[in-house]
């Protein structure tokens, strides 16, 4: 599903108001603010057109680039993180025998954390 939020932000962050985003797309100020209230969906050829105005991939758009795709009993299932699930990985990263020790044996890592927090 297309996240509004996401292109109120890059409209933002490229200082174009809704009327001005609408003009660029020949379409009304009034179906860019539907798009970003979450009240209407985008077709996709408007999706592409905002792709290359903002420089995003569809997957930004739609809310899909933090989807990850686990394997449990042979079964494929599609999961979601948070932003603060990404942050946190990409800052035990920078710690390689940190983040070793955490993914080498996740369950002893969590049990390390919590033991060192009592």
């Amino acid at each position: 599903m297309f996240k509004g939020e996401r292109l109120k932000q890059l409209r933002k962050n490229k200082h174009l108001t809704q009327t001005e985003l609408a003009e660029m797309l020949n379409i009304n100020k009034s179906t860019i603010c539907c798009y970003e209230k979450g009240t209407r969906q985008p077709s996709l050829e408007t999706i592409i057109e905002f792709m290359q105005i903002f420089a995003v991939t569809a997957d930004y758009l739609l809310g899909t680039d933090n989807l990850i795709k686990t394997i449990e009993n042979e079964k494929y299932e599609v999961k979601a993180l948070t932003n603060e699930e990404i942050t946190l990985v990409e800052e035990l990263r920078k710690d390689k025998t940190v983040y070793d020790i955490l993914f080498e044996n996740p369950k002893r890592g969590a049990d390390l954390i919590k033991n060192h927090l009592k």
